[in-house]
């Protein structure tokens, strides 16, 4: 059984004109991308097939470069790409980087929320369909009012992303990942803690082929969908 986390005090709310550019302000929320270095053979090995590991790699780029567009797109008080190798062409303007420990997932995340103060929310890379709007609701200067805690559940049964008002690494050490439970255990986690959650829209993340196609469908303007387009799977070639 988990420690309950301490439940977090209500962060301020910060003062703004009655019209701000919201773009332009920082925002109250810090955003960590968990992500991966897209080298082939080491990121969507279950693209493979039918894709190469090349083609993969591209594909895993792609997802990354929209996602992050996504959130330089929201005010935000600080952006950090929480990384699995070194950064690359795909990390535009505006992001610091933070390099990630070892261990399981869990506690990779853990370990992320642990170095950071203050209201944050955490992504994946894997959902390059998401949209500034998506985002805009645990990201908004009114975001943390009567709220502990977003989480954005996965179709496939697991987690997109997590806010917490208080970072509390205890509220993930341990969850099991990567299963078909993942998710329902994060949020029980959250809930047995006495947090006030609010939920994002689903969304699914891109695992298989069948995933990706699916969501560049959901975002054919996005670069996902135009580096897809242009791949031919290994099937029939």
């Amino acid at each position: 059984m988990t420690e309950p986390a301490h439940r977090p005090g209500r962060p301020g709310r910060p003062e703004h004109p009655a019209h701000p550019d919201r773009l332009e302000r920082p925002g109250p929320t810090t955003v960590l991308v968990i992500a991966k270095e897209p080298v082939p053979g080491r990121v969507k090995t279950r693209l493979t097939p039918p894709y190469t590991p090349d083609e993969a790699a591209q594909l895993a780029e792609a997802a990354l470069y929209d996602t992050l567009q996504a959130v330089r797109a929201m005010p935000a008080r600080r952006r950090v790409v929480v990384l699995d190798g070194r950064p690359g062409s795909w990390l535009p303007a505006g992001f610091d980087i933070r390099q990630q420990c070892d261990g399981g997932l869990d506690e990779r995340l853990a370990a992320a929320f642990a170095g950071s103060a203050g209201p944050t929310l955490l992504i994946g890379m894997d959902t390059p369909q998401v949209t500034p709007q998506l985002l805009a609701p645990a990201l908004d200067f009114g975001a943390w009012d009567d709220c502990d805690a977003w989480f954005g559940a996965a179709e496939d049964g697991g987690f997109w992303a997590l806010g917490l008002a208080a970072p509390d690494p205890r509220l993930l050490r341990g969850v099991p990942m990567s299963t078909a439970r993942t998710g329902a255990a994060q949020r029980a986690r959250l809930t047995a803690a006495g947090l006030r959650v609010r939920d994002l829209p689903p969304l699914r993340d891109v695992d298989t082929a069948d995933d990706a196609e699916r969501v560049a469908a959901a975002a054919p303007a996005g670069r996902f969908a135009a580096t897809l387009a242009r791949l031919t799977p290994v099937t029939g070639r």
